[in-house]
């Protein structure tokens, strides 16, 4: 794994170039991009900068999975797809066979089991173990979460499934969420993060601190960006 930690005073530009620099990319190489989309505040106006700059991707060749969701319906505005829906999905005019949204208004193991077998299957037919995502896209929470990989969860320790219903006791309700061996198997893995919230809080999980979520994203043969919001030399490479 190789990292890159990339601090900027534009970011929502720069978020939205790095994704649209490894979308051509994959584009030219495999003539398809797989990108998994985080949820929050942080990465919507990054989302709407892409529908602009992104008028010329060929959008049926680019397929939408979500790294987590809220069990809640599609139109609830706490909802992932939504944000995206309103944000990307509408000014882009992405068809609706390009999205494969997790079904939050249904029972939670239902809803995880059925996505898991949606990439599942994708995978097999090109011939993969487990799908493999060209860009997953994570945000970071206030205590270190990422995806819905809360602290003191159980999803932490999955090793095996993919894509599970996770209960989170802060809350007390489940979310949907990627785990770690599906987010580690991604060719590349971008942290978006508005680090004027979280200055010490990042430099904790870019140490290892066991006890965040998201110092446990390792690409195990991909690479991990970190964009950082603030202002701050343009670029650190480690």
């Amino acid at each position: 794994m190789s990292r890159e930690i990339l601090r900027t005073k534009n970011f929502v530009t720069d978020a939205a170039n790095f994704i649209l620099d490894l979308a051509r990319k994959a584009l030219a190489e495999r003539n398809e991009f797989r990108i998994a989309l985080s949820g929050g505040n942080t990465p919507r106006p990054v989302y709407t900068e892409l529908a602009r700059m992104g008028r010329d991707l060929p959008w049926e060749k680019i397929l939408i999975t979500f790294g987590d969701e809220r069990c809640v319906p599609p139109d609830d505005e706490q909802s992932n797809y939504h944000m995206a829906r309103q944000a990307l999905f509408i000014p882009a005019n992405v068809p609706d066979k390009s999205v494969m949204r997790m079904r939050g208004e249904i029972d939670p193991q239902v809803a995880a089991q059925e996505y898991q077998d949606g990439t599942d299957l994708l995978a097999t037919r090109r011939g993969e173990q487990m799908y493999r995502h060209d860009l997953i896209l994570l945000g970071l929470g206030d205590d270190g979460h990422t995806a819905s990989l809360f602290p003191g969860t159980v999803a932490l320790e999955e090793t095996s499934r993919r894509v599970v219903a996770n209960f989170v006791p802060k809350f007390n309700v489940s979310r949907l969420t990627f785990t770690f061996p599906l987010i580690n198997q991604a060719r590349h893995v971008c942290f978006l993060v508005n680090a004027a919230k979280h200055v010490e809080l990042i430099e904790s999980v870019l140490k290892g601190d066991p006890k965040y979520p998201a110092s446990r994203v390792n690409p195990a043969a991909g690479n991990l960006t970190w964009i950082l919001g603030e202002a701050a030399p343009d670029s650190v490479r480690s």
